[in-house]
């Protein structure tokens, strides 16, 4: 570092799972003292084992950290990373909060209401693209903070995330945008599971077919994605089928409070409840087109 230049931020998260821990190794990897905290001891042995160093509290990440990602499953994971025993408000510290998490505006401007009593700035950053995108900091990240939080933080945010879109400096608008987006998301992957279930009931080739989708005009990112993987019968979780089902969940709900008709969303949201329904809930979320066509 050049004398007089300002040093990158100290960078912690708490939530390693599948993308949490993508996003630490990338960044243990670019050199970055990460801190990392998380309730599973697995998850804990593997970021120990890769040298990335875990607290036993987010108050402890807090504590030694300029910006903290979270990285759990849903607001009431984030409220007690936050506020409870142990929480990031109780460390005395004042880190910049990053919330990337996919959860309901709200509750995003809820939380942001919260931290700003205790002085506590937020980014409202919720993350896009799969683990393997998080590992080599190609994923996507949806931004919204205010102008002087982004420019102290975007050098580290482009090391997390290969395409970084500012939306404005509105709390909850990055997280309306995820939620469209990913009802998007779950209506195309219902979409291309059930054109492959009827090309499979028709006796013809999956391969074949998948491979003409996927060149032509039925592709979609999401459907390239996952249902390589439920040809190859590979529904070990990457993105799992509860989490999308949640999430397209707070997408009909964000849409129904606007008074906006989705009966695709809608749709979609019942074959992913079928999904997990059937037990299938920790599976990759390719395996909802088991709910479509159980012998697939």
């Amino acid at each position: 570092m050049s004398p007089g230049a300002t040093p990158p931020p100290r960078i912690g998260i708490v939530g390693i799972g599948a993308m949490g821990f993508a996003m630490a190794t990338n960044l243990h990897a670019r050199g970055h003292a990460i801190r990392v905290r998380d309730i599973d001891p697995a998850a804990v042995a593997a970021a120990t084992a890769h040298g990335i160093a875990a607290c036993d509290s987010a108050a402890a990440v807090a504590a030694q950290s300029d910006l903290i990602a979270i990285v759990v499953v849903d607001a009431a994971q984030i409220e007690d990373v936050l506020f409870g025993l142990g929480g990031i408000a109780q460390a005395g510290t004042t880190p910049t909060v990053m919330i990337c998490s996919t959860i309901a505006a709200s509750d995003t401007e809820r939380f942001h209401a919260r931290l700003a009593q205790q002085g506590i700035a937020m980014l409202d950053a919720p993350i896009s693209g799969g683990p393997a995108r998080a590992a080599n900091g190609t994923m996507s990240m949806m931004l919204a903070c205010d102008g002087a939080l982004r420019e102290r933080f975007e050098p580290a945010l482009r090391e997390m995330a290969g395409t970084l879109f500012y939306v404005g400096e509105k709390i909850g608008d990055a997280a309306r945008t995820k939620l469209v987006n990913n009802l998007l998301a779950g209506i195309n992957l219902v979409a291309g599971a059930e054109a492959l279930a009827l090309g499979a009931r028709l006796g013809l080739d999956k391969r074949a077919l998948f491979e003409v989708i996927k060149a032509s005009s039925g592709a979609s990112w999401i459907v390239g994605d996952r249902m390589a993987r439920a040809l190859d019968g590979d529904y070990a979780p990457r993105a799992r089928s509860v989490i999308l089902t949640k999430d397209v969940g707070l997408a009909v709900q964000m849409a129904d409070a606007a008074g906006i008709d989705t009966p695709l969303g809608d749709e979609a949201l019942r074959l992913f409840k079928a999904t997990v329904a059937a037990g299938l809930g920790e599976l990759d979320d390719a395996a909802v087109i088991k709910s479509i066509c159980p012998d697939f």
